[in-house]
């Protein structure tokens, strides 16, 4: 999962709050975070060129930079600095994204900025300040769920800068995955709805699988494509027993939301979905051949981390459908995304429903 497009946001809004604002401590880790990101980050050329570059890093360099130039050749991404310097931040995230939830609703709490509007996930460049407001929050009733992010996008917003740089982070993903999370980035830059992070992350994750399928299909060799059929298809198993755990659990508390049961009644009925999704997972993982990697998920699985989720797989299959419909032509479909971004939001998820319901001849 990718998040956060806060990185120029948070920026303006330190500059905005220095006259003095209630929240000008977060404003002002968030700019100072995303500029020791950018300070810490050379040219691709000059790690190639430097003799105490190891040759695993350089490999895995060359590689993010043919991704580079394909998504701009084939996926029609947008041609700029982005993804041509890179940095090692010496840790396993960049930032760390705090999602929370009521005890009866998936509906994320939300919390607004400049330029990027309201989203429902509060990123900050240190875990332990993380994990504080977590606990702040829960403290408050919430549930939470606390997660690390690879990479986040400033939308363009930073490119005079250096742009949105390649990180240790994720640098030695597998191919199959380093070029999703690279097309995911740059979709943000070409079309962004202010406020609507379920449309943005789902348009970005359509992106980044249409153009992965295409990359590995003319791209990359028959180890890499198997590697990514595999994995792939574990993370398609394993989304598809989320899905259908959210909306036993939507289904619940909507029965809350029109006061049809109990709270003591509401809360086993949670317990008992919990443990049927906890169970099914285990179901899935005996035939993963020891694959591991949705652990700490589910043990830790909650109202915040399955709204978080949501954002960015809810709406995927209304811009796939969308993207056949266009001919898959790359240049249209963003076109049509572009026109879908301008309507009120209840009228851009009816359009991306009606997208998914009908055939390409329809």
């Amino acid at each position: 999962m990718t998040p956060g497009k806060l990185g120029a946001a948070l920026v303006a809004a330190a500059v905005l709050c220095l006259a003095g604002c209630a929240d000008l401590g977060y404003y002002w880790q968030s700019m100072s975070g995303h500029m020791q990101m950018l300070n810490a980050a050379r040219p691709v050329d000059e790690w190639l060129g430097d003799t105490q570059t190891s040759a695993s890093l350089k490999s895995r360099l060359a590689l993010a930079q043919r991704i580079r130039s394909f998504a701009v050749a084939e996926l029609k991404l947008p041609d700029n600095a982005s993804y041509r310097r890179y940095a090692d931040l010496h840790r396993s995230a960049v930032v760390w994204n705090v999602v929370a939830a009521p005890q009866f609703s998936l509906t994320l709490k939300t919390w607004c900025f400049p330029v990027t509007g309201c989203v429902g996930y509060r990123g900050y460049f240190s875990e332990p300040q993380a994990r504080a407001e977590a606990a702040r929050l829960k403290a408050e009733g919430l549930e939470t769920s606390v997660y690390g992010v690879p990479a986040y996008s400033t939308l363009g917003w930073m490119n005079w800068a250096g742009g949105d740089p390649l990180l240790n982070t994720f640098i030695g993903y597998p191919e199959g995955e380093l070029a999703r999370l690279v097309f995911h980035e740059l979709a943000h830059q070409v079309v962004y709805a202010p406020g609507d992070t379920m449309f943005n992350e789902s348009f970005a994750t359509a992106v980044e699988r249409l153009g992965s399928e295409r990359w590995l299909a003319t791209q990359a060799g028959d180890d890499a494509r198997k590697a990514y059929a595999v994995f792939d298809g574990r993370r398609r198993q394993f989304r598809a027993l989320a899905l259908a755990t959210r909306r036993e659990l939507a289904a619940i508390y909507d029965q809350n939301d029109a006061a049809a049961q109990s709270e003591r009644a509401q809360g086993a009925m949670k317990t008992i979905a919990y443990k049927r999704f906890r169970d099914a997972y285990a179901g899935l993982k005996a035939s993963w051949d020891g694959f591991a990697g949705y652990d700490l998920w589910v043990a830790n699985a909650n109202n915040a981390s399955f709204g978080a989720q949501a954002a960015y797989d809810e709406l995927v299959p209304g811009f796939e459908a969308l993207f056949e419909r266009e001919g898959r032509d790359w240049q249209r479909f963003y076109d049509e995304v572009k026109k879908l971004a301008r309507l009120p939001k209840d009228e851009r998820r009816k359009a991306l429903e009606k997208h998914n319901t009908e055939t390409p001849n329809g």
